[in-house]
């Protein structure tokens, strides 16, 4: 499971964020100064850091400076300060966003959600309604899907369930996920009903007379689903 580093001094704060981040489908690494927050990025890996500004041992513009050094990976600044000086400070060092307490979890997670989005399209051909993995293609305008030449006979629910797995690759996908996403917040089902819906588009998709090349629907046992780009 792709796991997000949050890196606060306050526990308040992590225990809430750790909360809304497992919920998106991550899994929540936590550090409470600087120095662990680095170990914690160098030894986890995670795909993307929640960094507090005023930490003890090392600042979060120091960690992020030494995190900038050796990784890409995105990285949002959360400080209790909102000074322009210091966002400015902040972006220059290579922070990919800056968010000033106090602030809604939802908005957290809908940051993380844009930054990935960004470094997903260095490796995704998405242009506006139509997403190309490999030799898949999904046309969410149109609601078409291809594997190399072969279009697939997709319901409108499958369509878009293969464009928000393929637009989010590696992220893993709960039940409940899934469920707010593609049925709404206020769907009341059965949330085994998206078990039945992955393993009938498996199906479809697997039924094509060309090989998937590149990507994959995969289960992650004890969590939900997955795409991945091979």
């Amino acid at each position: 499971m792709s796991k997000i580093l949050i890196a606060d001094d306050n526990s308040d704060i992590t225990d809430v964020l750790s909360v809304y981040v497992e919920k998106e489908g991550y899994e929540a690494v936590i550090a409470s100064d600087g120095e662990a927050a680095y170990k914690a990025f160098l030894t986890e890996k995670p795909v993307c850091v929640l960094l507090d500004v005023m930490m003890p041992k090392e600042d979060g513009f120091e960690v992020c400076r030494k995190i900038r050094a050796k990784s890409d990976v995105p990285v949002i600044l959360i400080t209790a300060r909102g000074e322009d000086f210091e966002r400015v400070m902040g972006l220059d060092i290579g922070a990919d966003d800056y968010i000033v307490k106090p602030f809604s979890p939802s908005e957290v997670m809908a940051r993380v959600r844009a930054v990935l989005r960004r470094l997903n399209r260095t490796d995704i051909e998405d242009k506006s309604n139509i997403c190309r993995v490999g030799n898949l293609e999904i046309n969410i305008e149109e609601y078409t899907c291809k594997i190399g030449e072969e279009e697939i006979r997709l319901t409108k629910k499958e369509i878009e369930t293969v464009w928000v797995l393929a637009t989010n690759p590696g992220r893993v996908f709960t039940r409940d996920n899934l469920l707010d996403s593609l049925w709404g917040a206020d769907y009341f089902g059965d949330p085994r009903t998206v078990d039945q819906h992955i393993k009938r588009l498996r199906a479809k998709l697997d039924k094509s007379s060309v090989a998937h090349e590149g990507w994959s629907i995969t289960t992650v046992w004890g969590a939900g689903y997955k795409f991945e780009k091979q």
